[in-house]
């Protein structure tokens, strides 16, 4: 909206939300913080704001205005479910500075499920981070285990790679959630900021996760949620998985009996066996999740995008995968192979250990072949080599870009092989006639 817009008239428009209001309504203090509140967050800029006030003193109270929080939406500077947002996020920080030895000082992020804030450990002088459940689930058993489960979970877990659980407890009608605090950004934004990383990059952080991995599912833990915004990069550059939310102990059969028919996890990054509502959840539903993840780092795509989630997750079960040097040439074909194995659909021919995923990330970085994952063959090019070759056709060639030239080669002598045995049995057939 333009500044003539908001100008065009001074007098205010009621609104449900200000109707509804009584005249000096309080909110706790809300609207003594909802200026500042809003120029911090970049809803208005400060002359707006002054504008704002300017109007207020005029209207003295008329039936009308009764607070910024009623001129800002009939002037349409924010909307109601923006003033909404910031007021929940303004009682659950006020509330979460109640909890003894933590200064709250700013809100890091929040999503549906809770509210980060960063915080000051006062007995070690250290910054946390704070998760608060959101009070509207306070009363929800199944989110509160799931709440406490995720810390317990991470408390077992001691990996550099892992963000450190420290506390977890109830505060007021807040339950809460301290952990490390990590100085950076996720995965996610990194992705975000640059569309493509290249092979180093990614190959850096799909090691660093695998390692995190690895030491999860050794203490019995599959994390069930690996993507971009669960992948925190450091300034420093050190790579940490975090949110073990959905996370499940291996030997939990009756949380998987439980949980059985339906899909956990999210559609973008989610494993076949996930979405199929397996009871039996293995270390390769986590492999699968990083796999994805990473091609759509490498790639700067989603490896199976979609109309909603349920289309999401059928091109998961059913779509082939396009390989991701397909997507970005300056992948190494054996950069390409761990990904495509990592994101094999049926679960026996995946990784199943993160260590075999580690060992041939180590070998493709040394300028060494896979050990693991090799090239899949095209049996739709294999049949029509093999249809040229026994009609007598010439073989149209084939484009090989220097990345991938170890892996088709080995393809080509596999044609060659294939035509010299066609040939062999037709002139056995002209023979016998």
């Amino acid at each position: 909206m333009s500044k003539e817009d908001n100008n065009a008239s001074k007098t205010p428009v009621p609104t449900p939300r200000s109707q509804g209001r009584s005249p000096g309504a309080s909110t706790f203090g809300f609207d003594t913080m909802l200026g500042k509140l809003v120029v911090e967050n970049g809803l208005i800029t400060p002359e707006e704001l002054a504008e704002c006030n300017s109007i207020l003193i005029e209207a003295g109270g008329s039936s009308s205005v009764h607070t910024l929080t009623d001129l800002l939406i009939n002037h349409n500077f924010v909307t109601e479910r923006q003033i909404d947002r910031l007021q929940s996020d303004f009682d659950t920080r006020k509330s979460t500075q109640r909890i003894s030895g933590y200064r709250i000082i700013r809100k890091l992020g929040a999503g549906a499920m809770a509210t980060v804030f960063l915080a000051q450990q006062e007995s070690l002088d250290r910054p946390v981070a704070i998760k608060v459940l959101p009070t509207k689930f306070s009363d929800n058993k199944e989110f509160i285990d799931r709440f406490y489960k995720e810390g317990r979970a991470a408390a077992k877990l001691n990996h550099p790679n892992i963000v450190q659980a420290y506390d977890v407890g109830l505060s007021g009608e807040h339950h809460y959630f301290v952990m490390e605090y990590v100085d950076g950004i996720t995965a996610y934004d990194r992705v975000e900021e640059v569309k493509q990383l290249g092979e180093k990059e990614a190959s850096k952080i799909l090691r660093q996760v695998a390692c995190a991995l690895e030491h999860a599912h050794e203490a019995g833990f599959i994390h069930r949620d690996v993507k971009p915004k669960n992948i925190m990069i450091s300034t420093k550059g050190d790579v940490k998985l975090a949110d073990l939310g959905l996370a499940r102990a291996l030997s939990d059969l009756e949380t998987a009996e439980a949980e059985a028919g339906r899909a956990y996890g999210t559609p973008y990054y989610i494993s076949p066996e996930q979405i199929r509502g397996k009871i039996e959840i293995t270390p390769a539903a986590d492999i699968y999740s990083l796999g994805a993840t990473i091609y759509h780092l490498a790639t700067g795509r989603l490896p199976f995008p979609g109309k909603n989630p349920s289309d999401v997750m059928h091109r998961h079960l059913k779509q082939a995968l396009v390989p991701p040097d397909h997507l970005n040439n300056s992948l190494s074909a054996g950069f390409s192979q761990i990904i495509e194995m990592m994101m094999a659909k049926d679960v026996a021919h995946r990784y199943q250990h993160a260590r075999d995923l580690i060992e041939d990330i180590d070998a493709v970085a040394s300028g060494e072949q896979p050990k693991f994952a090799q090239p899949t063959l095209d049996f739709a090019m294999l049949s029509e080599v093999a249809k040229s070759t026994s009609s007598g056709a010439p073989v149209a060639p084939q484009t090989v870009s220097p990345p991938q030239t170890s892996a088709l080669t080995s393809l080509y002598l596999t044609f060659l092989i294939i035509s010299v045995v066609v040939n062999l049995i037709l002139i056995a057939v002209l023979l016998a006639s």
